[in-house]
């Protein structure tokens, strides 16, 4: 396989998608011969940096291979850190380039738009002679247990609440809304309240609130979500950014809170369900999201939007209809990636059928032992193992935890099964230092909402 002259070599190559190439692969074989230094940061809230030293050729003959190279990396520190300003030493062609590349009008206008958003600040790229470096400011979150807590788990489809004292959980609920249908920010804020106030009754006071949520949260704020979807722009700043701080405080008062994404909480519910740090999480749903709690047991506040991540260098990736791009995790790792290899297996799908009914279909022939949506849960098992080892770079995780409803059932266990049969067979310096799993009854114990009661340290 071969892209702008960066020729890549795989022993196990996903049968029903086979020009696949890996990020990881390409990058290294990329690194093999670039040997001109290039150094890129990326600044996010609070001055902190994502800054990457690295290589390009530098020369007419590998220009295309080179600018493709920088895109990609600038893209996936973006989504997995996160920031509004990029920094560029070492190219002034390459500055250039990006400079263009992540412009209002450029190919890549959809990431600057989106960052420019959720910091609140105008995206740029300026050239330096020396880029800032790496600046990270993680948080102990988590592991709180004393006291009279409340856990919320806001999702999509259903909201979860947990009343916990000292550890164990006295009272939970599980409420079916539909926030991502509501244009009236009064619902989504009167649901939280009512969920709060629900598990409060519980108790005898409440100590502590923690919150977990879908989408970007900085500083408790609310950035980016889908469950605000239809909440107009104008209403935004004024009723949604503080939305989990009002309804706590409204109902509370002042008392300890911690409002931050659910992958973050999904990945500290598997980090205190295996009793060690270092745990990616990582959801195949109706997209791709992902969590981390580093090798200190710390949240680290990056955005951690892998389904915008790039894990496949391919011309012919399929392309996300959200972003304009093309390779990246969302069609892999979600229900889109088992929808999209279906077809490729011999499976009609019917097209009168929602996302969630199409991936319904497969999995129910999976589970009648049908060889074509075996032949698609193989592939995907593939494609995560060679993202695994791109998301090992930039994590530096031991544990992946594999969520969602595309894991669910014997699909899932196929997908877990080729992924550890490929990475033995093709990463086997990676033996025994990433380590991929699902959830089990532990996991299933601890729970989302009370992993999320808790965040927050008390005053007690």
């Amino acid at each position: 396989m071969n892209r702008y002259g960066i020729s890549v070599e795989l022993k196990n190559v996903p049968a029903l998608d086979p020009e696949f190439i890996p990020i990881a692969q390409f990058n290294r074989a990329f690194l093999a011969t670039a040997k001109k230094p290039v150094s890129i940061a990326v600044e996010r809230a609070g001055g902190e940096m994502a800054t990457c030293h690295t290589f390009i050729h530098g020369t007419r003959e590998m220009a295309q291979a080179d600018r493709y190279y920088i895109n990609r990396l600038v893209k996936t520190l973006l989504w997995y850190k996160g920031g509004f300003r990029v920094y560029v030493a070492g190219d002034r062609d390459m500055y250039e380039y990006l400079s263009q590349a992540f412009s209002k009008d450029g190919e890549q206008s959809f990431d600057s738009d989106f960052m420019a958003g959720v910091y609140e600040s105008p995206f740029e790229v300026l050239w330096t002679e020396a880029v800032p470096e790496t600046k990270d400011s993680p948080q102990k979150m988590g592991g709180h247990l004393q006291g009279c807590r409340i856990g919320f788990d806001a999702g999509g489809s259903d909201r979860k609440v947990s009343a916990v004292i000292d550890g164990e959980t006295v009272y939970s609920e599980e409420v079916v809304w539909f926030p991502k249908l509501q244009s009236d920010p009064q619902y989504h804020y009167d649901g939280i309240v009512a969920a709060l106030k629900s598990a409060a009754s519980h108790m005898p006071r409440v100590d502590a609130v923690g919150v977990s949520s879908a989408g970007v949260y900085i500083r408790n704020r609310t950035m980016s979500a889908s469950l605000f979807l239809q909440v107009p722009k104008e209403l935004q700043d004024s009723k949604v950014r503080d939305i989990y701080i009002r309804a706590i405080t409204d109902t509370f008062g002042d008392i300890p809170y911690c409002v931050i994404n659910d992958g973050d909480v999904t990945a500290l519910a598997g980090a205190m369900s295996l009793e060690e740090p270092s745990v990616l999480g990582i959801a195949m749903g109706t997209s791709e999201a992902g969590g981390f709690v580093d090798a200190g047991g710390c949240v680290t506040g990056w955005l951690n939007e892998l389904a915008f991540v790039p894990v496949d260098a391919s011309e012919n990736a399929m392309m996300d209809e959200w972003s304009g791009d093309i390779g990246c995790g969302v069609k892999y790792f979600s229900q889109d990636g088992v929808i999209k290899l279906a077809p490729r297996a011999g499976i009609e799908l019917d097209e009168s059928l929602s996302p969630a009914e199409k991936l319904k279909v497969v999995q129910k022939l999976m589970e009648q032992g049908d060889s074509r949506a075996a032949k698609v849960y193989a592939s995907i098992g593939v494609y995560l193992a060679h993202s695994l080892v791109y998301y090992y770079d930039l994590y530096a995780c031991k544990h992946v935890l594999l969520l969602g409803r595309v894991m669910s059932g014997k699909g899932g266990d196929l997908i877990l099964d080729v992924c550890k049969r490929v990475l033995a067979d093709e990463y086997p310096e990676l033996n025994g230092k990433l380590l991929p799993s699902l959830p089990d009854e532990k996991f299933r114990r601890v729970g989302q909402s009370m992993a999320a009661a808790s965040l927050p340290e008390s005053r007690a």
